[in-house]
């Protein structure tokens, strides 16, 4: 059902992309747990370019270690653009990295509601070169499949987000 090498191979090529810029990325992580961490660093060299990343699961973690307004939290929830757009520029500030990625979301198989199915992930990037502002875009998804297949479809959109980003900040 799905490729695991396409996410290596994007990866991969964030990592090319990201050396060519002496960029860094980092990532907040909820609904993949990491994934999105653990598919930057299986490329090799990947320290020349990454520094870490945060799994915020808990609500808690959002807003005392990203900086996520508890308001929002309550009132948008977890899985909205609000919080991942709060995620992914408080990440970026943290690690002092030159673009962040971010993503909530509800794999499943259990959370969804009417309003949220399973399968909806918000997914946001922030990024920033030297002085200037902070640039952040953010997207809401509809995966389908299983929990493993919606967190690895989350994993290649925040990666090709990324590298759309790369594409539009040439060398």
């Amino acid at each position: 059902m799905f490729d695991h090498g396409e996410i290596s191979t994007l990866a991969q090529r964030l990592g090319d992309e990201l050396g060519k810029r002496a960029w860094f990325v980092t990532s907040a992580e909820s609904c993949t747990g990491g994934a999105i961490a653990a598919a930057i660093t299986s490329i090799p060299g990947a320290s020349n370019w990454f520094d870490g990343s945060i799994v915020s699961y808990a609500d808690r973690i959002k807003h005392s270690v990203l900086g996520v307004d508890a308001k929002d939290l309550k009132l948008f929830g977890a899985v909205s653009e609000p919080v991942a757009r709060q995620m992914a520029c408080g990440v970026l500030a943290m690690m002092d990295a030159n673009l962040s990625v971010a993503v909530s979301g509800i794999a499943g198989p259990d959370g969804g509601s009417e309003e949220k199915p399973v399968g909806t992930v918000w997914i946001a990037w922030a990024h920033a070169e030297g002085q200037e502002p902070v640039q952040i875009d953010a997207q809401c998804f509809h995966f389908q499949g299983e929990r493993t297949s919606v967190q690895a479809q989350t994993v290649m959109e925040a990666i090709k987000g990324m590298l759309a980003i790369l594409d539009e900040h040439p060398v």
